[in-house]
């Protein structure tokens, strides 16, 4: 809207031709989703105080969590909030990719809230039943898979393996739609089941988030992407502004997500983050780079599918408690070092993932 403003006043003022730039409404993409973020956040907690949205606990968990019963859940909704806005400000609004990623995140936002809603609104401890869940997640990610199958180029068709310069597939229409609807809905999974401790999910999200960011950018500029033997493809550049939003939304919820947190994030956070991520890797053609860049996601979904797997087989247990972050406090780690040292973690396997770009 505002860069619509722009373009418009630059008829006017040479001084508005600076909007054109994909780095400077990126920037203003970050700042705009952080100010909206710090803005609403306090209003938004007492809100969900108010009307006793609280996060219920497991009876199963480490003891020291118990003390987080009834803290205000659904803040992921503050994210998608300051998300939508400073992308509807900031972007290009005739770009397919910008509402290709909006679709998918709130699309997948709107299957958490519901979830949630059961949850603790309609006091249903099980909340949206999984079955619908994943039915919902798998119609988003097929019909999305499709429509970009549809009207794809060439080059939105790679399949690009990192670190092998030489080692790209052009996928059809059946390897394209399955590795899409995997990455979506995985994604969207990886970063829900990873969000059980303070700012454990978000500040990763936040991390892999901007990396894509200038991932995009780099895509979408026809010189770099040749230098780094990517593909070049117009026009993506422009999903730098929605990650500039994730970028600040999500600084802006860790304001008071922190340890110990004000507010949780809830299924309508966690879901719609992930599939934001996920959308993102398949559009610029990255898709194992974000299962680098994501590792932390990655090890926490697989240690939960080892754990459900192995107790089925044997009846034990192979981790004390899954998802894997919960382990180690049962182990006796307190909250804030498993929390940092999984920041930590993100930090090296992001700076992996850029570094292997270039060595292509």
């Amino acid at each position: 809207m505002l860069y619509a403003l722009a373009q418009y006043l630059q008829e006017f003022y040479s001084g508005f031709n600076v909007f054109n730039y994909l780095t400077v409404r990126g920037i203003l993409g970050v700042i705009t989703a952080l100010t909206i973020s710090l803005l609403i956040g306090p209003t938004m907690i007492k809100r969900l105080s108010r009307y006793n949205i609280g996060q219920p606990i497991r009876d199963d968990g480490p003891e020291t969590h118990l003390l987080k019963a009834g803290t205000p859940t659904m803040g992921g909704a503050l994210i998608l909030v300051a998300i939508g806005i400073s992308t509807l400000l900031w972007s290009d609004l005739n770009n397919r990719y910008v509402w290709v990623v909006l679709i998918v995140t709130f699309a997948s936002g709107i299957i958490g809230w519901v979830d949630d809603y059961k949850k603790l609104v309609k006091r249903n401890p099980k909340g949206l039943a999984s079955r619908y869940k994943y039915l919902w997640q798998s119609v988003i990610a097929l019909v999305v898979a499709i429509y970009l199958y549809k009207t794809a180029s060439p080059a939105e068709l790679q399949f690009i393996i990192p670190v092998f310069k030489d080692f790209t597939f052009q996928l059809g229409f059946g390897s394209f739609v399955i590795i899409t609807y995997f990455v979506i809905v995985g994604s969207s999974n990886a970063v829900n089941l990873t969000d059980g401790l303070d700012g454990l999910a978000i500040l990763p999200t936040v991390m892999v988030g901007g990396a894509f960011g200038l991932i995009a950018y780099l895509t979408g500029h026809v010189e770099f992407a040749n230098y780094l033997s990517m593909p070049y493809i117009h026009g993506v550049g422009e999903l730098i502004i929605f990650c500039g939003g994730i970028v600040g939304a999500g600084l802006g919820f860790l304001w008071f997500n922190t340890y110990p947190a004000q507010v949780f994030m809830g299924d309508v956070g966690a879901l719609a983050l992930g599939a934001a991520l996920g959308i993102i890797a398949v559009l610029v053609r990255q898709e194992l780079i974000l299962f680098v860049m994501g590792g932390v996601f990655v090890v926490e979904t697989v240690s939960v599918v080892i754990q459900v797997a192995y107790f089925k087989l044997t009846g034990e247990r192979i981790f004390l408690m899954a998802p894997l972050h919960h382990h180690f406090e049962l182990k006796g780690w307190p909250e804030p070092r498993v929390i940092v040292r999984f920041w930590i973690i993100t930090v090296i396997l992001v700076l992996i993932g850029l570094a292997m770009l270039k060595v292509r």
